[in-house]
């Protein structure tokens, strides 16, 4: 069953939701930028670990304002580390998706001891001129699908991006919408306009064994990017995943988890 908490960090400031699952070693899932959509995936990770997933400051239900309080990346992650204390985490394994993999790289290179290993599915934190990372925020809304995941129509797609059926009540398709843009603009204001915030000066910390999983038909960020972070990452292991964009984890959830318990284990 999964449990629901609400954590106030900052001063009393920031209100993040957390739902957590599951027993075992702690892992913390940071979402990706259209938030978070508690999925099979996590439910798999659940049957060995303690699953806590953290929605990132303002996209919590009830707390959009709460961003404002914060004005850099470096106040998210030190919000994370106020809410890892908070949640009595000395240690645990960080799992993060697009722009969460960015934070959780962020949160292993500040607090080392903190991480055990570290999974990275599709992260976003570089640049290379020659090999754009798409800005999704200025994507048309309706193509947003296509350029997400290989398969844009599966009830996966629709589930993460909050895309409900034609016979949905027309306010509940408006609020879903609200609910995405609203996702995209909090955590945009840490990648805005483009996703470089200096990780490349201080990925050299990360010590924690570190997995890689890339979609093999990711649009947004593209393969070549896991190359560049392997690189940086003493001893890291790559993998691709066939017939996926760029949320491997929620396309072929069964198989990244599998994917991610062999690596843990």
């Amino acid at each position: 069953m999964t449990r629901e908490q609400t954590v106030t960090v900052w001063q009393d400031k920031v209100r993040m939701r957390v739902l957590s699952e599951g027993a075992g070693p702690a892992l913390v899932f940071f979402h990706g930028p259209w938030g978070l959509t508690w999925d099979p995936f996590l439910t798999e990770l659940a049957q060995a670990f303690t699953v806590h997933a953290p929605e990132h400051p303002g996209t919590t239900p009830g707390a959009p304002d709460d961003i404002y309080h914060l004005d850099g990346l470096w106040d998210l992650v030190l919000c994370y580390d106020e809410l890892l204390t908070a949640l009595k985490i000395d240690a645990a394994v960080l799992v993060g998706h697009s722009f969460g993999g960015m934070v959780a790289c962020e949160m292993a290179a500040a607090y080392p001891r903190r991480t055990r290993k570290l999974v990275l599915l599709d992260p976003i934190g570089f640049w290379r001129d020659s090999e754009r990372v798409v800005n999704w925020m200025t994507v048309n809304p309706a193509e947003l699908p296509a350029w997400v995941f290989r398969d844009p129509s599966s009830e996966a797609a629709k589930r993460m991006l909050g895309i409900l059926d034609a016979a949905s009540p027309p306010e509940a398709a408006a609020a879903a919408r609200v609910r995405l843009m609203w996702a995209m603009g909090a955590t945009g204001k840490f990648t805005w306009p483009i996703p470089d915030k200096g990780l490349k000066k201080r990925i050299h910390r990360v010590s924690a064994p570190t997995l890689l999983v890339w979609g093999k038909e990711d649009r947004l960020v593209p393969p070549v990017y896991a190359d560049e972070f392997a690189r940086r990452i003493p001893g890291a292991r790559v993998q691709t995943v066939e017939g996926a964009g760029h949320a491997p984890h929620v396309e072929q959830p069964e198989r990244v988890a599998r994917m991610v318990r062999e690596f843990l284990a």
